[in-house]
This record gives C-alpha cells, sequence and structure tokens, in this order.
C-alpha cells in the first residue's frame, strides 16, 4: 500500500505508459475501488477482493491501452464490467 492506497502501478510496467498516464490510471483505479467499497461492498471483502481488485485493474489497463486516458471513463468502465 501507499499512503493507504493499494499501488497497482507494477501492473503498468513494460506496457509503454508514460507518468501521467500511470498517475491517471492509478487514480481510476482508487477511485474505482473505492466505489466498488461503497456500493458493491460485498465484492470487496473476502475471496471476492483480489479477483474484484484485479479485474477492475485489467479493465483500466484494457481500456488504457486503447488510448483511452478520460478518469471518469476508465472508472466507469471497469465499474460497469462489475454490474449485472
Amino acid at each position: 500500500m501507499v499512503g493507504g492506497r493499494m499501488a497497482i502501478t507494477p501492473d503498468f510496467e513494460g506496457r509503454g505508459f508514460d507518468p501521467e498516464a500511470v498517475a491517471v490510471l492509478g487514480a481510476a483505479f482508487d477511485a474505482a475501488w473505492q466505489s466498488v467499497q461503497k456500493d458493491l461492498p460485498y465484492l470487496a471483502s473476502g475471496p471476492l477482493a483480489l479477483r474484484t481488485r484485479n479485474a477492475l485493474a485489467k479493465s483500466i489497463i484494457d481500456a488504457a491501452i486503447t488510448g483511452e486516458r478520460d478518469l471518469q471513463k476508465l472508472v466507469n468502465g471497469a465499474l460497469a464490467g462489475l454490474r449485472p
């Protein structure tokens, strides 16, 4: 954890993201995780927590690979993948 947040920047290594993009992607992940904790707490604890975090990170990274850098779009897209 970094400053109370779990860093996901190691997942970005080797993917060609510049420091500004990494900052946006990290902020998107943090915002999405906070939303899950608030709105979908059953996915944020127990055995589903790690799977949920990985799904959020993968969604954000996949969107970033296509060029998306809008924070809210990254968050919304990641959360959309979790909701039925």
